[in-house]
């Protein structure tokens, strides 16, 4: 398939948080391991951690202690990884390229950038996290936030799921329509900011355009699978395996809509179909890909 060139400029970025806009994958990596020294284990190395990425609970726990093999249960190990979290998320700081690429799109883009965002923390943990950073975090209005306790995300609808994209796409809408003053933007109008896997697939399957701008450890187990991830896909695949699952779900999404003539929604997209981009960080983002003006006088 010939990669997508003719897109429309990007009128809304919607953002995840941790990862992407704050070190805070660190910090969840550091508790992490002050807790396997205590018990005498190695650090929590990044091959072990992307499988724990997107899962439930009780699965991301049986895949870790099956590494870890603690002598401590569950319940225990989440008690102490909590305590830990919540005394070093204070200590949070904004990854690089995230406070000049918020201030552009808010204050310097004609016509204005939307923005807002998209992000599985916890209202308490979110505040915790960010109350130390209000100067980029209040860039993002109130009411275009959805957070992972959202009551609007239905139970079991989280990433990879497209919910709460498509969720922050009405927030925007909604502010619009009331303003009276710009048509609805479309999904593919939208341009989705995300660090991990399940994100990237839940923007995907929005129907949105995405920059994947992951951790150095986490690039380093999927770059031989980056088109995959892109795409919508990868995650427990190895290289070739993720790309027999594209070709077999592409072939089963191509066939559905021949027998209906309806397109499929929520269906990933196709390896190197131009709706995706990865990035190693967010220093110099190219807004004229995006066809985003910026006007440097303002």
């Amino acid at each position: 398939m010939a990669p997508k060139t003719d897109f429309p400029p990007i009128r809304a970025c919607l953002f995840d948080n941790d990862g992407l806009l704050m070190d805070s994958e660190d910090i969840y990596s550091l508790a992490t391991n002050i807790i396997l020294d205590e018990f005498g284990k190695p650090e929590l190395p990044w091959s072990i951690k992307a499988q724990l990425q997107g899962r439930p609970g009780p699965e991301a726990w049986s895949a870790f202690q099956g590494w870890a093999q603690l002598p401590i249960g569950a319940e225990e190990f989440d008690k102490k990884n909590v305590a830990l979290q919540m005394k070093l998320f204070t200590r949070t700081k904004l990854l690089p390229g995230v406070m000049d690429l918020l201030t552009t799109l808010t204050k310097k883009t004609t016509p204005t950038v939307h923005i807002a965002l998209a992000t599985s923390s916890r209202t308490v943990t979110f505040n915790i996290k960010t109350n130390h950073l209000q100067e980029a975090f209040s860039m993002f209005p109130k009411d275009r936030r959805v957070l992972g306790d959202d009551p609007r995300i239905p139970k079991g609808k989280g990433k990879p799921a497209p919910d709460i994209y498509l969720i922050a796409l009405q927030t925007i809408n909604d502010g619009l329509a009331s303003e009276g003053k710009e048509p609805p933007i479309k999904p593919e109008e939208c341009l989705v900011f995300e660090d991990s896997v399940p994100g990237i697939e839940s923007g995907r399957r929005a129907g949105m355009r995405v920059v994947w701008v992951p951790h150095p450890g986490l690039y380093s187990v999927y770059q031989d699978r980056e088109k995959e991830v892109l795409a919508g896909y990868g995650v427990d695949y190895s290289p070739e395996e993720g790309k027999e699952a594209v070709e077999a779900a592409q072939d089963d999404i191509a066939g559905k809509e021949k027998r209906t003539g309806v397109k499929v929604k929520g269906a990933p997209g196709s390896v190197d179909d131009g709706w995706g981009q990865y990035l190693p960080n967010l220093v110099d983002f190219p807004y004229e890909l995006y066809g985003i003006r910026v006007n440097e006088r303002l």
